[in-house]
């Protein structure tokens, strides 16, 4: 072989006609050219035509095969919305009228989604019949044809996508996946459509239904898209920290929670949220009187996911963050660094959350460091920094959650920054923690590794205990600003929100009392 030829890893998508032996065709094609099929996906009950094929072979080989599929009529090339047309037809009562009105619909290449004639039945004298077709200028022909022999009416007329049937599904979920990023190229789709199926074939191994993961996925990027603009609100907390500090806790209606610190001299935002709320985000902020030109200093990052950083790229301010936050934001997978770095499941749900979310990554990144050695329970302390008139240690997270996740942490003023290590579940919304449950479902567990997790989870509870005692004679309890959720306490093992709790509202932009 070549150099020009050495193998590569390749992926396409199969459209194979719904009859014995097409699959056997295709396959021989690629052994003809000595590929060799690394993953094929294929599944009647979620589409009859469609097969997902990854393999291995030469780049010429590779353009051989493709050619050769292509040829064949093989090879889906095209993610264009079918035209969907449904309507009643009133035939002739006569030998070969059916015969007669199919060779329209042949001739304009329609494919039959359902049809239903009974002479004995509640409307003897129509057929109705629904078609899918590939182009806009098929149905037209196809009405034209028909209405010149046949008394016509037409129920349903699209060309959007939205009444496709499951004899093509995937066309119908990728015009899903457009609603909800925008109008995307087909070269663009077609290989998310494979990497979506990937994680459809890799959940169905483990029990779960394709349905439920499709659904999921739609679910996920809905929730985003609905719960923003007009419709987005927020949970907020104002907590007076001392004389000349504020903290503001927001939580956004899916994702993580925003924190902002407003001192005199400067703003620090602790985690931005998810990139489609930034517009909301801002919005809010100034009915807060918190927006103030030139106020913030620069950002700080917990983690890698975006519904924690996936808004920074929209502020032109430093943003700091763990080497590994950067690692994986460039490396575009959550995982990366954990030994669940090789997971289809969570490369491939960054990629869907980025998209989803406007993932806009940083451009000023600034590094914490490396430490001397010192520790702060189970954790190695990295950094010192100032927000205010207050400093934080900065301890680097053990990698349970994700590789590069850091804590901060104010022995002074009872401050402790968890991450998504600690989070108060049971005072989520029900909306909030349906939303949670969805990525959770998606890569089996938000935590690259459980069991360090709940060790970190452990260690940071000991921190936040040994820090009540020490404020204990001031009757100030450490507050606890999870991942997600409000600013808590610690309260007999439980976590209890902590003050007021008040509500924003998008339209009005109000600020009004929990109605809870």
């Amino acid at each position: 072989m070549s150099e020009g030829n050495s193998p590569s890893r390749y992926s396409f998508i199969a459209r194979v006609p719904d009859k014995p032996g097409s699959l056997h065709k295709a396959a021989e094609i690629v052994k003809q050219y000595e590929g060799n099929i690394n993953r094929i996906q294929f599944d009647r009950r979620i589409d009859p035509f469609i097969v997902f094929f990854e393999m291995t072979a030469g780049v010429e080989d590779y353009r051989k095969i493709i050619k050769d599929l292509d040829e064949l009529g093989y090879l889906q090339t095209s993610l264009k919305p079918l035209s969907f047309l449904k309507m009643f037809v009133y035939l002739p009562h006569c030998p070969g009228a059916l015969f007669e009105f199919l060779n329209y619909t042949t001739s304009c290449h329609a494919n039959i989604a359902y049809i239903d004639f009974d002479d004995k039945g509640r409307h003897p004298e129509r057929l109705t019949i629904s078609l899918n077709l590939e182009e806009n200028e098929a149905a037209d022909r196809l009405l034209d044809a028909l209405r010149s022999k046949y008394r016509i009416e037409v129920i349903e007329y699209d060309n959007s996508g939205a009444h496709l049937d499951d004899t093509v599904f995937y066309l119908r979920f990728a015009q899903s996946i457009r609603d909800l990023i925008g109008d995307s190229p087909d070269d663009f789709l077609l290989p998310l459509l494979g990497d979506i199926n990937h994680i459809v074939q890799e959940l169905m191994s483990l029990g779960e239904s394709p349905k439920e993961v499709f659904e999921s996925i739609l679910t996920t990027g809905k929730s985003l898209k609905t719960t923003s603009g007009e419709h987005f609100y927020a949970d907020v907390q104002h907590i007076i920290v001392n004389r000349d500090l504020d903290l503001f806790c927001f939580q956004p209606p899916c994702g993580g929670s925003i924190y902002l610190f407003s001192s005199p001299e400067e703003q620090v935002i602790v985690d931005t949220g998810y990139g489609i709320y930034y517009p909301d985000v801002q919005d809010m902020l100034c009915a807060c009187n918190l927006l103030l030109p030139g106020k913030l200093s620069h950002i700080i990052v917990t983690h890698a996911d975006a519904d924690h950083c996936g808004a920074t790229g929209f502020y032109h301010v430093p943003v700091l963050m763990h080497k590994g936050t950067q690692k994986i934001i460039g490396e575009a997978n959550r995982a990366y660094g954990s030994r669940s770095e090789e997971s289809i499941l969570e490369e491939v749900y960054t990629r869907l959350i980025g998209l989803f979310s406007k993932f806009n990554p940083p451009e000023n990144v600034l590094l914490f460091g490396e430490g001397q050695g010192k520790k702060v329970g189970l954790f190695p302390l990295i950094d010192r920094i100032t927000i205010g008139n207050l400093q934080f240690q900065v301890l680097e997270g053990l990698g349970g959650h994700q590789y590069g996740q850091i804590y901060l942490f104010s022995e002074e003023a009872g401050l402790i920054f968890t991450a998504d290590t600690v989070i108060n579940f049971e005072h989520l919304t029900s909306a909030r923690a349906a939303y949670s449950s969805l990525a959770a479902f998606l890569v089996t567990s938000v935590n690259v590794d459980s069991d360090i997790a709940k060790r970190e989870r452990k260690s940071l509870f000991e921190i936040v205990t040994q820090n009540n005692l020490q404020l204990g004679k001031e009757g100030r309890p450490c507050l606890i600003c999870g991942g997600h959720g409000p600013v808590s306490v610690l309260l007999e093992g439980k976590l209890v929100p902590y003050g007021t709790i008040e509500k924003y509202y998008a339209t009005g932009s109000r600020i009004a009392p929990d109605p809870k």
